[in-house]
């Protein structure tokens, strides 16, 4: 056995040829697929990666080493998408920002109070545009689109009781600096601030904002029945995950191979939207232990109050975005 060293670090080399010609075999035998995704444990993204990973250890016989990195481990979204687009890393379970930055003319999913239900924006992402939109990330990103994984729709809460839109006027609300979704909640009457995600239960402790909107895992994670009284049911916008792969990567890749990785994608995002439909169900039921009321609205008015600026912001996507939407809205009407 003789010493060697490899970045800095030590290790043995066998010296016998058919040692060294096993191991080499077996190292190019199983292909190494990263997976990445911003979130950290214990959620219904982890699930659908941990989902993956058993999947193609199951069917795959040693074929593939999927290593899960959750937390921006590697880096956040900006980051990942940049390795993809280089070849640098393998997968990602990534947000919306690839759209808003290969194609916004295509980003309607983006759009605050826009798609009723989450089977809307599947129908919409396999739509002359979603798919217009899927060319280009490949294209302009780097990306292979594989599929979309539901998140729970984003709602409100509040410390003053909302009905309708009419109630919304002047209320001071905190948002993320996402210039559409600021321009439509201020078409329906609130004041917007906009502030960051880690200081949302401190502002309103002091008041600074009255409400906030996000999933209800925001609620429950941050305690918000110490600062809030109501949470009101918009169903404004669902903001889904999104499957991709490196297409440089994906090239490399035979025929069977990616069948079988867009075969598993695909059961481990129907595993993770059920984790995900179960754990809204149980933040909703800890949020009224905890006090919290909620209110269902009728979504319809807030819609109508809000198309002003859903027309503003559809008025600079490309032919067919708005017509595709509406196709996808009637195709999944109950």
């Amino acid at each position: 056995m003789k010493m060697f060293t490899r970045g800095g670090r030590t290790g043995f080399v066998l010296l016998t040829t058919a040692a060294v010609i096993g191991l080499a075999g077996a190292t190019q035998a199983q292909t190494v697929i990263e997976v990445h995704n911003t979130m950290s444990e214990g959620g219904a993204e982890a699930a659908a990666l941990e989902r993956f990973q058993e999947i193609l250890a199951e069917r795959a016989e040693g074929e593939f080493e999927v290593r899960p990195y959750l937390g921006g481990q590697l880096g956040d979204e900006t980051e990942i998408l940049e390795l993809l687009n280089l070849g640098q890393t393998q997968m990602a379970l990534t947000g919306g920002l690839f759209m808003s930055q290969y194609a916004p003319e295509y980003d309607a999913v983006g759009v605050p109070f826009v798609f009723p239900s989450f089977e809307a924006v599947e129908h919409y992402l396999d739509s002359d545009s979603g798919q217009a939109m899927q060319e280009i990330a490949r294209e302009d990103g780097g990306l292979v689109y594989l599929a979309p994984q539901k998140r729970a729709f984003r709602q409100m809460t509040s410390n003053r009781e909302i009905h309708g839109p009419e109630d919304l006027e002047g209320l001071t609300m905190r948002l993320p600096q996402l210039p559409v979704w600021v321009d439509v909640w201020e078409e329906l009457g609130v004041q917007a601030v906009v502030i960051p995600a880690p200081d949302i239960y401190l502002a309103m402790r002091t008041g600074q904002v009255e409400a906030h909107e996000n999933s209800l895992a925001s609620p429950y994670t941050r305690q918000m029945w110490e600062v809030q009284d109501y949470i009101i049911m918009t169903n404004h916008l669902s903001f889904p995950w999104h499957w991709v792969a490196s297409a440089q990567w994906w090239e490399t890749l035979s025929e069977d191979q990616q069948t079988l990785i867009t075969e598993a994608v695909e059961e481990a995002r129907q595993h993770g939207m059920q984790v995900e439909d179960e754990n809204d169900a149980y933040y909703r039921e800890a949020l009224t232990e905890n006090g919290m009321e909620f209110i269902e609205v009728d979504t319809a008015p807030f819609r109508e109050a809000a198309q002003p600026a859903i027309d503003r912001a559809l008025a600079d996507m490309a032919d067919g975005v708005a017509e595709d939407i509406d196709a996808a809205i009637e195709a999944t009407a109950d």
